[in-house]
């Protein structure tokens, strides 16, 4: 039995496919065929139900497939402790973000980050909370940077910064006259929202959970994942959004007087570095940390009177 013939047998239970698996491996099927069948033979079981589209384990093959995982972790961990011995920041670390937050974080700290630590290798994707979530769990994923809490026991959460939630009414709109919102003066009817499948919406939406005056909606109804053409919409147009407060930071003046914000306690989204929960690449997950602490606004960092929005409806 060799690490590799794990690394194979890992991949196939990540991918639920032998093609896949030997291209994620960077090595040819049979290569990759012929040594599971190898550590079958030694072991005296079958890993695999072959006869299955998609591949599955066999009951057996899963709780073999468990233990190589925490092998492979284990086994990375050495390194993991020589790093740390050293004081060496170096790896790759594959990230995954949800849109709503990376426009808005990452142009602040992925150069600084990539100068102060040349030997670490940066792979980005944005994906939504559900995608991320899932990555981790499979370990395809070191980290997301997405709102919280998530309530997954497999997931551990490392609360970074509280950002505020704001409102952004055109000046047709009866909240552009409010010096500050509260939630039960917002209308269903007047609201852009994000599509579905964004946490984000589900949190505009708990603002003003039992809330919302029920009117007669829009005759348009506009499905967008982005949030800025939200802003786009309300400024060509009527009503009003919640945005994000890190996206208000390219707004021109005239944008920013259309700006209002909750009263206290102000509704905010808890934005956490989340890991697996064996998750065994320390250094650089505390030196990502940091970076991205030493780039958001210090008010940011404190939870005091703000209320943090669940993500689940």
């Amino acid at each position: 039995m060799t690490t590799v013939q794990l690394e194979y047998i890992v991949a196939v239970d990540t991918y639920r496919s032998f093609v896949v698996a030997a291209e994620k491996c960077f090595v040819t099927q049979p290569t990759l065929s012929m040594q599971i069948q190898k550590l079958e033979d030694e072991l005296g079981i079958k890993l695999f139900d072959r006869s299955k589209l998609p591949v599955v384990p066999t009951e057996i093959g899963i709780a073999v497939v468990a233990q190589a995982r925490i092998i492979l972790k284990e086994n990375a961990r050495i390194r993991e402790i020589i790093a740390d011995q050293k004081k060496e920041v170096q790896g790759n670390l594959k990230v995954g973000i949800i849109p709503t937050l990376a426009p808005y974080l990452l142009p602040r700290i992925l150069t600084g980050f990539m100068k102060k630590y040349p030997r670490v290798k940066l792979e980005i994707w944005e994906y939504p909370t559900e995608q991320i979530i899932q990555q981790l769990k499979q370990e395809l994923l070191d980290c997301g940077l997405l709102a919280t809490p998530l309530h997954n026991p497999h997931l551990e959460e490392h609360p970074l910064f509280y950002e505020s939630f704001v409102v952004y009414a055109a000046k047709s709109n009866p909240l552009y006259e409010k010096k500050v919102v509260r939630a039960e003066e917002l209308e269903l009817k007047d609201v852009w929202l994000l599509n579905e499948g964004h946490c984000m919406r589900n949190q505009v939406l708990n603002i003003c959970k039992d809330k919302f005056t029920m009117g007669e909606h829009k005759n348009l109804e506009y499905n967008t994942g982005s949030v800025e053409t939200l802003k786009r919409m309300v400024d060509l147009n009527e009503g009003y959004t919640i945005l994000p407060e890190l996206s208000l930071q390219d707004l021109s003046s005239r944008q920013l007087n259309m700006v209002r914000y909750f009263k206290t306690p102000e509704p905010v989204r808890e934005i956490s570095l989340v890991t697996h929960r064996h998750f065994i690449k320390q250094a650089l997950i505390e030196a990502f940390k940091k970076e991205i602490l030493a780039h958001v606004p210090e008010k940011t960092k404190i939870q005091k009177n703000k209320k943090v929005i669940e993500i689940d409806m």
